[in-house]
């Protein structure tokens, strides 16, 4: 157990974990099918996931947009410096990606909306014959029906954003602001990129997390600094395979340890 309360990823028992998924499950589209469609190299450095035929939804009618996204992918590489400074993962590594999706023309984006309602009825007609009604409309606005989802990066009619070392619950905002963005036909497909669990064995290694002065903080290991209860490949497949993306096509990739960057 860490230090912080946050329970070590590497203790999970994954027969009796608690909103953790090991695997997707039926609601995913079939891997094999999957596979086809993502490149090799990328399958090597990352583990992905589809959801409502999202792979093929980028690959066939978002190739620009998708293709820079792989480019990026095929780039990223983290040095372990960032993993191991205290609270570096939340501001060098985004800085990565924005350092290549930024000047593309990916821009962080704030959906708002109102809502206006139409309610129609038949009503009888006054002094009318027995029976004859008349079609009546009621009408309201609901102001701000939509109002702050936010989502990282968007161009076109994809949207991406990446969750390193958040509270989980952040997936299920990540995840409520894709669902909006599409429902209100926005865009048409996401990306969400996160660790994958196969960083585990590399993060016992490098052991010992930083002080902020730079120092090794004994009390606390990487293991334990990026806890069961963060954001990784694990808790968003729990979600996915519940359904909380809604009607949202969703690619689910991990950063797999091919993407770090090891000291000398």
């Amino acid at each position: 157990m860490a230090d912080d309360g946050e329970v070590d990823l590497n203790e999970i028992d994954e027969e009796g974990a608690v909103d953790v998924a090991v695997a997707p499950d039926n609601a995913a589209d079939p891997q094999p099918f999957v596979d086809s469609l993502i490149p090799e190299d990328i399958r090597k450095r990352f583990e992905v996931y589809s959801y409502r035929n999202a792979a093929a939804i980028l690959t066939h009618a978002h190739r620009e947009e998708f293709g820079e996204i792989l480019t990026m992918l095929r780039e990223l590489s983290i040095p372990a410096r960032m993993i191991r400074r205290p609270g570096g993962n939340e501001s060098e590594i985004p800085k990565l990606i924005s350092g290549a999706l930024r000047p593309k023309g990916w821009k962080e984006t704030v959906i708002q909306a109102d809502l206006d309602v139409q309610l129609v009825s038949r009503v009888p007609i006054a002094n009318g014959r027995t029976g004859a009604t008349e079609r009546h409309v009621d009408r309201f606005t609901r102001k701000r029906y939509l109002d702050g989802h936010k989502v990282d990066y968007v161009r076109g009619r994809v949207a991406f954003d990446l969750e390193w070392n958040s509270k989980d619950q952040t997936f299920d905002r990540d995840l409520y602001a894709f669902s909006a963005f599409s429902q209100c036909g926005v865009i048409d497909a996401a990306v969400i990129l996160t660790r994958s669990a196969s960083l585990n064995p590399l993060f016992r290694e490098m052991g010992q997390a930083l002080k902020k002065d730079g120092t090794q903080d004994p009390k606390r290991t990487i293991s334990q600094k990026y806890g069961a209860s963060t954001t990784w490949m694990g808790k968003l497949l729990y979600r996915l395979n519940a359904g909380r993306n809604g009607g949202c096509p969703v690619l689910a990739v991990g950063i797999g340890p091919e993407c770090i960057e090891l000291e000398e």
